[in-house]
C-alpha cells in the first residue's frame, strides 16, 4: 500500500451530482488543495499577505475561503467531490451527508446568493438534492434548498440539518 505525503487534498470531478458520488468521479480532473491554507498563504506575496492581515476588501479571498473549506471538509473526513457540467455550470464542492448529495458554493465577495450552477441544479428533479450550503461572508440565512451560512460554521457541517440550522450554544460553563 503507497503512503501518502497529505500535503494536498485532492477534490475529483464527478459526472454527474447522484449517488454513489465515488461512482461518477472522473479520476483523470481533479483539483488539489493544500492540506494547511498556511502552505497556500506562505507562496503568496508579502504584498498580499499584508492585505490579508489588514483585511483589505480589494483582495479576492475566494481561492483562500475554498482552501479553508476543503481543508476542514477533509478533517471531518468527508470525502470531497467538485461538479462541472457544461449544461448546468461548476460548483466548488459536492459531498454526501447523511445519506444525501449536498453541493457546498464558497463565495468571498459581497453578491454570494448569485449561484446560476446551483439554481440550475437545485430545480432538476433528476439529481433530487434537498439541501445546498453557500458559504460566505454572510449571516445565516435559509431560503428554500439553499441554507446560507458563515464561512466559519463549516467546523459545525456534520450536525447541520436543514430544518434546523442554528445551533445554541451552552456557554455557562465559561468564566
Amino acid at each position: 500500500m503507497a503512503k501518502r505525503c497529505r500535503c494536498c487534498i485532492p477534490v475529483y470531478n464527478i459526472e454527474e451530482p447522484k449517488q454513489p458520488l465515488l461512482l461518477n468521479t472522473q479520476r483523470s480532473l481533479f483539483k488539489l488543495f493544500y492540506s494547511d491554507v498556511g502552505l497556500l498563504t506562505s507562496l503568496y506575496s508579502d504584498i498580499v499577505k499584508m492585505k490579508i492581515l489588514n483585511k483589505d476588501k480589494d483582495i479576492n479571498n475566494g481561492a483562500l475561503f475554498e482552501n479553508v473549506i476543503a481543508q476542514e471538509l477533509a478533517a471531518h473526513h468527508v470525502d470531497l467531490y467538485y461538479y462541472n457540467s457544461k449544461k448546468f455550470g461548476e460548483f466548488d464542492f459536492v459531498c454526501e451527508l447523511d445519506g444525501e448529495v449536498v453541493p457546498i458554493e464558497v463565495k468571498s465577495g459581497k453578491d454570494y446568493k448569485k449561484h446560476s450552477a446551483l439554481e440550475n441544479v437545485l430545480h432538476e428533479a433528476i439529481f433530487d438534492i434537498h439541501r445546498a450550503y453557500i458559504l460566505s461572508n454572510g449571516n445565516v440565512e435559509v431560503k428554500d434548498k439553499k441554507v446560507y451560512l458563515p464561512i466559519y460554521m463549516i467546523m459545525f457541517i456534520e450536525n447541520m440539518k436543514l430544518e434546523n440550522p442554528i445551533y445554541k450554544l451552552d456557554l455557562n460553563g465559561l468564566h
